[in-house]
């Protein structure tokens, strides 16, 4: 039998990698692990626990309707990060504005973490895949002073890491460091994530794309056009056609294309001409995620992590999958 390689293991081994954290990268790495695994727990037990399911009641600043597991797992993540002491604030989807953490136990932490609690929370009633995004940088600001918005508004190239955690047949966290992919699933009998899928590699081309197609005739025209020819045309000499698979849930989504291969599109539309995406904690995290995986992320016409942030909140088009398919599908764009 194969030694299993737990994610504290891995962690510790890779610690090297980076001698300017002095042990606290590999720290914050650790906390997210355990905070997942609670969160995990409480996904897990949602149906049979009072309070856990359904609306929360509030509207977050994105416009959207709290889930009450939104709630939790935002408060889970933000007291983890706030009793590790490597973290100094964080900006989070659900609150209104970063949070600084008081005290000089936390203003002398190095980094700001920026996060979503709960990707996909709208199916969490029914029982379909979910996760948590998460994106770390170095803090600008003095350390032993409070965090600072600027800290927390830096382009995706300035992450030192990147993950997700999805809670879906298994619990998995993948995640990156700038020196490639690792994936780990969470083994329930023992309590800890292990490496079950090392140096994750996206496949240059897939046959799947994932999009909300009820928006196909109030975006880019070209987006209509690149659809309906990949829905039609034989792949590479073989009798199948691309398939549309849209989960609703960004990690699920994006986990599916890292396996198989795939591209994921929320562009821009009438509607929402800015996007609908947060480029701080969701497009930025999975694009570096992507591009160490060695598949591409972009608006359609520009690199996402060359994106200089302008509001805390902001949102953006997103093509982020295969290299291959993510290219095709520029070439269609017509804006």
């Amino acid at each position: 039998m194969n030694k299993v390689t737990t994610l504290h293991e891995f962690i510790m081994d890779r610690q090297a990698d980076f001698p300017f954290a002095s042990g606290e990268l590999s720290r914050l790495l650790s906390d997210i692990a355990v905070a997942s695994k609670v969160v995990s727990k409480d996904v897990r037990r949602a149906g049979l626990l009072d309070n856990f399911l359904g609306k929360q009641g509030s509207i977050n600043i994105q416009g959207e309707e709290q889930q009450k597991l939104d709630v939790i797992a935002d408060n889970q993540f933000i007291n983890m990060f706030k009793t590790g002491g490597e973290v100094c604030g964080i900006a989070s989807e659900e609150n209104d504005e970063f949070m600084p953490f008081e005290g000089e136990f936390s203003q002398n932490g190095k980094y700001v973490v920026l996060f979503d609690p709960l990707d996909g929370s709208t199916n969490i009633d029914v029982n379909v895949s979910i996760g948590t995004i998460f994106s770390i940088y170095r803090r600008q600001s003095k350390v032993g002073t409070p965090a600072t918005l600027e800290d927390m508004m830096q382009s995706g190239a300035k992450q030192i890491a990147a993950g997700y955690v999805l809670y879906g047949s298994s619990t998995m966290m993948v995640y990156t460091t700038g020196k490639g992919v690792n994936g780990f699933t969470l083994d329930p009998y023992i309590g800890e994530f292990c490496l079950s899928h090392p140096d994750m590699r996206m496949p240059e081309m897939g046959r799947i794309y994932a999009m909300n197609e009820g928006n196909v005739n109030i975006c880019d025209p070209g987006i209509k056009e690149y659809i309906e020819s990949k829905c039609q045309q034989i792949l590479e000499g073989a009798s199948r056609p691309y398939s549309g698979r849209y989960i609703g849930s960004l990690v699920a989504d994006f986990h599916r294309n890292m396996i198989k291969g795939g591209i994921y599109i929320y562009p821009s539309t009438t509607v929402d001409p800015e996007g609908k995406l947060r480029l701080l904690y969701e497009c930025n995290p999975l694009a570096f995620i992507a591009e160490q995986a060695g598949g591409l992320a972009t608006t359609g016409h520009e690199r996402i992590m060359d994106i200089e942030p302008t509001r805390l909140h902001q949102r953006v088009p997103y093509f982020v999958g295969s290299k291959k398919m993510v290219e095709q599908a520029m070439s269609y764009l017509k804006g």
